[in-house]
């Protein structure tokens, strides 16, 4: 349709104006429909494939001029989202199940309890040396399984330590078996601690697992008594060494302390000899460990001392005590003073059941009213110091739960908490130069931090 203008209608200026914008209504068409029947050349493709365009989609417009129209096909592409093909369904987690190892437990009762076979337990052993290790799991560690819909076994893993674990999977020719081990992070550690109550509590407000605070109490046990000695006011410091596992406290070895006991400084360091044995010496080679501890049990006071002329309280009486008698818990480990060899495992009346150690020719230890022997404890045995050979008892002329112990020098009692004991054997001659060039950096490190320490509580 046109439309029609005059100059009778409009102004002069709005003339010019119309006339104008009617001449780029039609210079637009013109443009357009040549832009329209030339060929575009192909669109470039990216590295993706895409899906084929959509069929174009054409709109009309329509242009003014002085008394006619224009009409023009402009042709444009919309884009369209990309369709991409359906992602691979991720396999379903596998049905992992576990059980506990109890105490007194075989890999063959804990299967029995899972209802897994004896064919399966045979196939895992069959694998290889990975396999013959499971003839030994630990009571506390789990072991994990995964079954087919049938029940039988598929998979199964076990870990022996914290770092270790045995992998096994079922295969057309039986069972295959693989070892990981994981790498622990490693770092140094100091700690130091003021005793207002006891050990234990000061150790927890400096930071210390109890585990290390118990090592340090086992470093200086031959010279202090953790039960009778400390008193308010001893300190300690020491630096250590920690291995852990996703956060987890998996091992660590305590390099250098000192512990102050009354006044009196004592001083450790660990050395590992050219053998690969590690001991724990004072910084002149004199090794901490003497040939005998001076309590052989973790005990909670001491109900009766050494005394010759002590007054029995079951007799009412004067008859000697020529031990220490030690009250703790009945079941209480009571562990062997020194190396020896067992002389008597037995039981009478006054002793109920008692145990001698033999330690050379020159000195006896005796253990009396034991709730029980250690597994294997019988005269011939030999025996490591610190070894578990029976537990607290109140057997035999006992007024309670008590170890009785007794010491002997060329047959000859001596009261346990005062007599000499002997030490064991210092760094040797040879390993002197080794000793000093291990253990002096340790010792300036703890050397260093204890006088930070002094000067940050200044």
């Amino acid at each position: 349709m046109a439309l029609a203008v005059t100059h009778r209608s409009f102004p002069r200026l709005h003339a010019y104006l119309a006339a104008g914008l009617t001449v780029l209504f039609v210079a637009v068409a013109v443009t357009d429909t040549e832009s329209s029947m030339r060929e575009d050349p192909p669109p470039v493709r990216a590295a993706l494939a895409l899906p084929d365009p959509a069929p174009a989609i054409t709109a009309t417009g329509a242009g003014l001029a002085g008394g006619g129209s224009t009409e023009a096909n402009v042709t444009r592409q919309l884009p369209l989202p990309v369709v991409q093909a359906a992602a691979a369904a991720p396999p379903l987690p596998l049905d992992w199940r576990s059980a506990r190892v109890k105490h007194n437990d075989s890999l063959e009762k804990v299967f029995r309890r899972s209802q897994l076979s004896a064919a399966d337990l045979q196939c895992l052993i069959d694998s290889g040396p990975l396999g013959k290790r499971l003839h030994e799991v630990h009571p506390g560690n789990d072991i994990e399984f995964v079954t087919d819909d049938a029940g039988r076994l598929e998979r199964f893993r076990y870990s022996p330590g914290p770092l270790e674990r045995l992998e096994f999977e079922r295969t057309q020719e039986g069972c295959s078996a693989h070892r990981t081990v994981a790498a622990p992070a490693v770092q140094t550690v100091r700690r130091q601690g003021v005793i207002d109550q006891s050990l234990w509590l000061a150790g927890q407000r400096s930071g210390l697992d109890d585990r290390i605070t118990i090592r340090l109490a086992r470093i200086f046990q031959w010279d202090i008594d953790f039960v009778l000695d400390i008193r308010k006011g001893d300190e300690f410091s020491l630096v250590y060494e920690e291995r852990r596992h996703e956060g987890q406290l998996i091992g660590f070895d305590i390099l250098a302390a000192e512990f102050v006991n009354q006044g009196a400084p004592y001083r450790a360091v660990r050395y590992v000899d050219d053998a690969g044995d590690d001991g724990y010496y004072t910084p002149s080679g004199e090794s901490m460990r003497k040939a005998f501890l001076r309590a052989p049990v973790e005990f909670t006071r001491i109900s009766s001392n050494f005394n010759l002329r002590r007054r029995h309280p079951l007799f009412n009486r004067s008859m000697p005590h020529r031990g220490i008698d030690y009250a703790a818990p009945v079941g209480t480990p009571v562990l062997a003073s020194g190396d020896g060899r067992v002389e008597v495992a037995g039981r009478t009346r006054p002793n109920g059941n008692y145990i001698v150690l033999r330690h050379g020719g020159t000195f006896q230890t005796k253990y009396l009213h034991l709730t029980r022997f250690a597994k294997g404890i019988r005269a011939g045995r030999r025996v490591r110091q610190g070894e578990v050979i029976g537990y607290v008892g109140a057997t035999g002329y006992a007024t309670g739960p008590h170890l009785h112990y007794e010491f002997l020098v060329n047959g000859v009692h001596r009261n346990p908490r005062t007599v000499e004991l002997p030490r064991a054997a210092p760094v040797a001659v040879g390993e002197r130069q080794r000793f000093a060039a291990q253990t002096t950096p340790l010792l300036a490190q703890l050397e260093d931090f204890r006088q930070g320490q002094a000067v940050a509580a200044r």
